[in-house]
């Protein structure tokens, strides 16, 4: 699918429906990275690891919504969805960061804080990705 201004929600959207689906997979390697990001955002709390991948019939798509939000540096869906429509009006696209690396290719440097990515990229032109805690750069495509 193109991305566009046009159908930017419905990637998200998408987003959350695959990190939903992997929140009930049997495979551990795909369920756990989800459930530990649900948990590392404070979406779901009072709850262990463990706890949570044997109830994952909680989890619900608006929680995988939040935890996305939470993870672009927004307190909650509304507040996201908000800022890529206005972004979607100024000709940006503001992209779930998964599918924002998997076109990076290489090299994609990473940072512990969106500072110290901010400086690299005003130096070396390029984005910077927020994922969780860490901060990606990747460089400017060539056209």
């Amino acid at each position: 699918m193109r991305i566009d201004h046009d159908n930017v929600i419905n990637t998200w959207l998408i987003e959350a429906k695959k990190l939903h689906k992997s929140t009930k997979s049997a495979s551990l390697t795909d369920a756990l990275p989800v459930l530990r990001r649900l948990l590392n955002t404070n979406v779901l709390v009072g709850v262990s690891l463990p706890d949570l991948k044997k109830k994952a019939d909680i989890i619900q798509r608006k929680h995988l919504l939040h935890m996305l939000a939470i993870e672009a540096g927004y307190p909650n869906w509304k507040a996201l969805k908000d800022i890529i429509q206005e972004k979607s009006q100024q000709d940006e696209l503001l992209l779930p960061y998964s599918i924002a690396l998997k076109n990076a290719g290489y090299p994609t440097l990473w940072f512990a804080n969106v500072a110290e990515a901010k400086i690299y990229a005003d130096s070396h032109k390029g984005k910077v990705v927020i994922v969780g805690e860490q901060v990606a750069w990747i460089p400017e495509t060539l056209s």
